[in-house]
């Protein structure tokens, strides 16, 4: 039995390393619920190292056209996961107003914004401060 153990830890090990396997994070259809109105995204304050505690925590919920310069108060470079809805595109910028670095998100999951670079030293974990949200 101890060798047919050690190739299910690997497999297990492995599927919780690949990109796609987050349980936690919504898909993006399902943003939209069966009788409010269409979510453009939806941030959320906490993420973790493992895919399944992400997109955990304190919600934003964008409608499509949000315009957000300045974020709502608690939300400044608070993000550290978001879902973006089926054609959509979510803008995020750095700095308040619009301002310093730029990235553009499309319809997905994004389950730890640490994994995507901002500059040569930073990452997109805490660092958003203004977005702009829109749906085709």
């Amino acid at each position: 039995m101890a060798p047919l153990l050690v190739p299910s830890l690997f497999l297990l090990a492995l599927l919780r390393a690949l990109p796609g396997t987050q349980a936690a994070c919504p898909v993006p259809a399902d943003l939209r619920p069966a009788d409010g109105p269409r979510v453009c995204a939806r941030l959320y304050d906490k993420s973790d190292a493992y895919y399944e505690n992400c997109c955990a925590g304190s919600e934003l919920s964008l409608e499509p056209g949000a315009d957000l310069p300045y974020l709502p108060s608690g939300w400044y470079q608070t993000a550290s996961s978001l879902v973006v809805g089926p054609r959509c595109e979510l803008t995020v910028w750095s700095r308040k107003g619009k301002g310093g670095k730029t990235r553009k998100f499309s319809s997905g999951a994004y389950p730890r914004l640490a994994e995507f670079r901002l500059g040569i030293f930073g990452d997109w974990n805490n660092a958003i401060a203004a977005l702009y949200c829109k749906c085709n």
